[in-house]
């Protein structure tokens, strides 16, 4: 009886693992054995032809952006569920994607499909790293893909505009959250698109590597929360996520809404770019 209530507790927690959106290199290689699961590497283009998980398919965030405007500013729902749909992902699909193992790119695909309705999105851990230590199939050879049809249905609770940040900067019940470098926060950066340096005024500042290991991994539910607690974020208030594009947000989202199970996170799309590119806009 002892070990039956221990194997149960085991999968009780396997199962829990896997719905905080984060799955194990060998979770992921059953999957993709069954064919029950659509692996996405977020790598460029030249990444992915040079070598991936073997069936994996290839979307690179920047193909999701508006060619014109403010940079990294994503394109209409029934322009990106379009590229999905040629890449075989219905929004029932499951869903695992990887990058280099930095997270952002990842994180960013996984805000981005759940922003437009996909059901079951995740991560895989290690990345990489992780698929090659346990010996799994790579090639350089493109999946060949069964076009589908992703039926979009954007979730406007999980998005800020720069008007709806406009409107939330002096409410004590939301906490606008820049994830940049200390240094970006501060104003102490190069990057030539950000002509007024600083930060969006209100924000506090927890950069994303907070919630990652170096070796690619996520840390420990009881170690993000250990963070996000320390920075003074709790769930009880609406977080609004900002970095310079709001590609680095996405893996902060995962952290806060899968595994933390914050109800109320939104990603502010536009981020600093398109703040800083209104004069009217106040900095700090």
């Amino acid at each position: 009886m002892k070990k039956i209530l221990i194997l149960l507790t085991i999968l009780i927690l396997s199962f829990q693992f896997v719905l905080a959106g984060i799955m194990s290199a060998k979770e992921v290689a059953k999957l993709s054995k069954s064919g029950d699961v659509i692996i996405v590497s977020a790598r460029q283009a030249a990444d992915y032809s040079k070598k991936h998980i073997k069936g994996a398919v290839n979307i690179y965030h920047k193909d999701l952006y508006k060619s014109e405007g403010i940079d990294a500013m994503l394109k209409s729902p029934a322009e990106i569920a379009k590229i999905f749909g040629e890449k075989g992902i219905t929004e029932n699909s499951k869903i695992v994607f990887y990058d280099n193992g930095k997270n952002k790119f990842a994180g960013r695909l996984y805000w981005i499909f759940e922003y437009l309705g996909a059901k079951d999105v995740n991560i895989l851990d290690g990345h990489l790293k992780s698929w090659m230590k346990i010996r799994k199939p790579m090639t350089p050879k493109a999946t060949a893909v069964t076009p589908a049809t992703f039926k979009p249905s954007p979730d406007a609770s999980k998005i800020a505009s720069m008007e709806y940040v406009k409107s939330k900067l002096n409410n004590p019940k939301v906490i606008l959250v820049d994830v940049r470098s200390a240094d970006e926060f501060g104003g102490k950066d190069d990057d030539e698109k950000i002509t007024r340096k600083g930060h969006i005024p209100g924000a506090i500042n927890l950069e994303y590597i907070n919630v990652v290991n170096e070796n690619g991994t996520i840390k420990t539910k009881e170690e993000i929360a250990a963070v996000i607690k320390k920075a003074g974020i709790t769930s009880d208030k609406e977080i609004i996520l900002y970095c310079a594009s709001s590609v680095r947000a996405g893996i902060m989202y995962v952290a806060l809404t899968s595994i933390l199970d914050f109800p109320n996170v939104r990603v502010f799309d536009g981020a600093y770019y398109e703040w800083n590119a209104d004069a009217a806009n106040q900095i700090k």
